[in-house]
């Protein structure tokens, strides 16, 4: 399986705002920037899927164009609600909230919102049905936190059978811990490409 996971453009928010879940809209010159350049670089024989949050919708919706292809829209793939949080700055954020989510990556939910575990679940869910529906592969438009989890989720899977219920609990929990840990190095743009 081919997978090519696009993060959306920069969103149209100031930096330094926690915006996990919120529907931030982007750009339009950055919209069409990022649009004419990943075109380009695309095959045009995947099925397209995206996060339904504008920053992804937006550029799905003019990548299926030039790819004459559909878009699926699947809400698994959206970023981690971050609660309270959400469209704060996050210097604003108690640290002690921050320091308690650091202490526990994978189940404590930021703001009242989605723990790791919780979006490294629906974003299991997500790739499961996707290799039963895809098996030539996909392109993804996502966001950071869902890549890092996808990520995640295929590294554990390939390297640990999935016979047994407790061996995928324990797995899903590596994988959610693994993205967690791992530093947000992914470029807003950015093409990751992947056999899986």
């Amino acid at each position: 399986m081919r997978l090519f996971l696009i993060r959306h453009p920069r969103p149209d928010i100031a930096n330094g705002i926690c915006y996990g879940r919120s529907d931030v809209a982007v750009a339009t010159a950055e919209l069409a920037r990022t649009a004419h350049e990943l075109a380009a670089r695309l095959p045009a024989d995947l099925p397209l899927l995206s996060s339904p949050l504008r920053r992804c919708a937006m550029l799905a919706e003019r990548l299926a164009t030039s790819l004459q292809v559909a878009v699926r829209y699947d809400a698994r793939l959206a970023e981690m609600d971050f609660g309270h949080w959400e469209m704060r700055a996050w210097q604003h954020i108690a640290r002690a909230e921050i320091d308690a989510w650091a202490s526990d990556l994978t189940d404590y939910q930021p703001g009242g919102g989605e723990s790791v575990l919780q979006v490294a679940s629906r974003v299991a869910s997500f790739l499961d049905e996707l290799s039963q529906a895809a098996p030539d592969g996909a392109i993804v438009v996502c966001h950071a936190g869902t890549i890092r989890l996808l990520l995640a989720l295929i590294a554990v899977r390939s390297s640990t059978s999935q016979s047994d219920q407790s061996i995928a609990v324990n797995a899903l929990k590596a994988a959610a811990l693994a993205a967690a840990r791992t530093p947000h190095q992914i470029a807003y743009g950015e093409i990751l490409t992947l056999e899986w």
